[in-house]
């Protein structure tokens, strides 16, 4: 089953959820309908036409109508007989199709830029990630890789026979959702980006909408509605990538703030004598538990920021650190130590506030987290009141770095799944003779 993302995209900043509006005329209740029959087919996998109107509370006669239609812009289609019982005739069984619709999804960090597509169905159609220094190339020089990216992508799904429903770009930053502006990134050194504006005169041969939402909520939402905590509606998702970012959710639904900026817990101040941070402050808690402090510890030549700083996938930088380990180098244990004793120090504060069932560690926080969650598990015991922290544990994602790419793909899905009219009506022979 899946798991659908809570309400429905609100036009202010980022991370605003609300329910729609109530309908208010004859095209507006048929398109309410329309998603109300999508997201139960979405959420709860094939089924037959009467048992939509028992579920939906709508008449057969209304969702025959509904029903053809979805099936005339290629979202649903049938896939043969269902056996509710043993007596009476087996009908006709209904499940997504979407074959033709792309969602396509990306994510611009510090090292890499990376582009997932599903179709509605949230099959995978496209995932690559390339490795790019977006901190040393600056804005400008970073959207124009982005452009070609997302032009490759586009190219790719026209090939594939589907045409992109939406293009969402998750960055690590504050994010203006509403004006499509990255307002302050500060590990990518980014202010005041308009990066959708930026996108639609880039002449991308599209038509899909664009948007930019904050990575750690994108990657937040990946996991609730597809991950290891899939469901689980009170959670933390920490992003462990070179800076540290935070999605939280609560009682099903995601944290944003008066602003749409919450959620940067990496930069919650943890040690007023420690190093200072990209967005200028001192001790920031990803200076002790983001992927460049790891580096840092193990490699401390080329460390971010040296002029030894060679940019890799952080997947190779990884392994390297791992055979660097295997090797039998005392420094990789002793900081994976370290960092796990920060992040338990650290994720004490989050149950504190929010009490979540689940802290789900993405990145490369995933990768070691054999090593870091028993560590991390210790010092969230000490540090936390006593019965909170008994109820929370942590969880390695298996989304690996592309959650949050994973994430803003599926924000496309979501807005298609809200309003089924989006997508256009598929062309028959019988039209094409008329």
């Amino acid at each position: 089953m899946k798991h659908s993302w809570p309400g429905t995209r609100a036009s202010g900043p980022t991370g605003s959820w609300r329910s729609a509006p109530a309908p208010s005329d004859q095209a507006t209740v048929r398109r309410s309908n329309l998603s109300l029959v999508l997201r139960h087919i979405s959420d709860h996998g094939p089924c037959s036409r009467s048992v939509l109107a028992m579920h939906t509370g709508l008449n057969k006669t209304t969702v025959t109508s509904l029903v053809s239609e979805l099936q005339s812009r290629g979202l649903i289609k049938e896939t043969g007989p269902q056996h509710a019982g043993a007596v009476g005739r087996p009908s006709l069984a209904l499940t997504l199709d979407g074959s033709k619709v792309g969602a396509l999804g990306l994510e611009v960090n510090v090292d890499y830029i990376a582009a997932i597509a599903t179709d509605l169905a949230g099959r995978i159609l496209i995932d690559r990630r390339i490795s790019f220094d977006a901190m040393g190339s600056g804005p400008e020089r970073s959207l124009d890789e982005l452009v070609r990216m997302i032009g490759r992508a586009v190219t790719d799904l026209d090939r594939l026979g589907a045409s992109p429903a939406g293009v969402t770009v998750a960055v690590p930053g504050l994010i203006n959702t509403a004006t499509g502006t990255v307002v302050f990134a500060p590990n990518l050194g980014w202010r005041d980006v308009p990066l959708v504006e930026r996108l639609r005169e880039a002449g991308i041969p599209t038509t899909a909408p664009f948007a930019v939402d904050n990575d750690a909520n994108l990657a937040a939402m990946a996991e609730y509605t597809s991950g290891v905590a899939a469901g689980t509606g009170d959670l933390v998702y920490l992003t462990g990538e070179v800076g540290v970012g935070g999605g939280i959710i609560s009682n099903g639904q995601l944290i944003s703030g008066a602003d749409g900026f919450a959620g940067e817990l990496g930069h919650i101040r943890v040690d007023p004598d420690g190093v200072r941070c990209g967005c200028g402050r001192i001790g920031c808690w990803e200076t002790k538990v983001g992927l460049a402090a790891l580096v840092r510890m193990v490699t401390p030549e080329r460390a971010y920021g040296t002029h030894q700083h060679i940019v890799r996938d952080p997947e190779e930088r990884l392994a390297e650190i791992e055979q660097r380990r295997d090797d039998g180098d005392p420094r990789v244990d002793a900081a994976v130590a370290e960092v796990g004793t920060w992040l338990g120090r650290g994720a004490a504060l989050l149950v504190n506030l929010f009490n979540p069932r689940v802290i789900v560690l993405g990145g490369y926080f995933a990768r070691f987290g054999d090593q870091i969650i028993p560590v991390a598990e210790a010092e969230l015991n000490r540090l936390c009141i006593a019965e909170t922290a008994g109820r929370c544990h942590f969880m390695a994602s298996d989304l690996g770095f592309g959650a949050a790419s994973r994430g803003a793909a599926g924000l496309s899905v979501d807005r298609v799944l809200s309003d089924p009219t989006s997508i256009a009506h598929l062309h028959t022979k019988e039209d094409e003779l008329r």
